[in-house]
């Protein structure tokens, strides 16, 4: 068992983020990220915003945010669930009801009904056409033809040992190894940890736009679509 709030405010401390930066970075409100080191949960707007705040805000720092989730959940949603004022018993129909309901279902479903087959006419009619302007093949054509997200290594002068993670520095291990001068790999992706040991021998691209690396000797870094955050370690 770990201290959730704690630990993310010392993360976020040791890289000297603020709270403005974060909500820009994430999307995520301040004044959630507060609550979330705070640990004051009801604060925030349903255990499902709780899990995805608490998830995006940890991996944005560079943690494990399954860890955090696991340890929310065997904390705080037991006793939320014991706090939960007791369900009314529902209502019993009057019998001048049940008559207007049986109604009520009766109508929308003959509605439904007929709206299909409205819609099953249209489309039997000779010479009908089911491709929209617009809609159909040129949306698919677009989005065939969009480029997936491609993290591109190239090595220079004496080329340089690297370690590449997905997502996180505890994720999937994509690349490691010493990438050579005129070497190149790809990875797909647009989110990695790195691990570079000489900067100087290396060249890096996101989606094709050059990740700017600061010259310091095993540089950590988190490299997103928005924004290159360097690790202290």
């Amino acid at each position: 068992m770990f201290e959730i709030g704690n630990s993310l405010k010392e993360a976020r401390e040791r890289q000297g983020l603020g709270y403005s930066e974060i909500e820009l970075a994430t999307k995520i409100r301040a004044k959630y990220i507060r609550a979330l080191e705070e640990e004051d949960f009801t604060s925030i707007p349903g255990d499902a915003y709780i899990r995805g705040f608490l998830r995006s805000y940890a991996e944005y720092l560079g943690l494990d945010g399954d860890v955090y989730v696991d340890e929310y959940a065997s904390r705080f949603i037991t006793s939320w669930r014991d706090d939960l004022p007791p369900r009314r018993e529902r209502r019993k129909l009057r019998t001048n009801e049940r008559p207007i309901e049986r109604r009520t279902v009766l109508l929308v479903l003959a509605a439904i009904a007929l709206v299909a087959i409205l819609v099953f006419a249209a489309f039997s009619i000779p010479g009908s056409s089911t491709n929209v302007p617009g809609v159909g093949g040129t949306q698919k054509h677009n989005r065939q033809s969009a480029p997936a997200p491609m993290l591109v290594l190239r090595g220079v002068g004496r080329g340089t040992y690297v370690e590449v993670r997905h997502n996180r520095a505890s994720g999937k291990v994509d690349l490691q190894g010493t990438v050579e001068a005129g070497q190149t790999d790809r990875l797909p992706g647009d989110h990695f940890y790195l691990l570079v040991r000489t900067p100087a021998g290396l060249r890096i691209t996101l989606n094709g736009r050059p990740v700017s690396l600061p010259a310091r000797h095993n540089l950590r870094i988190l490299v997103t679509p928005k924004r290159t955050t360097r690790l202290r370690g």
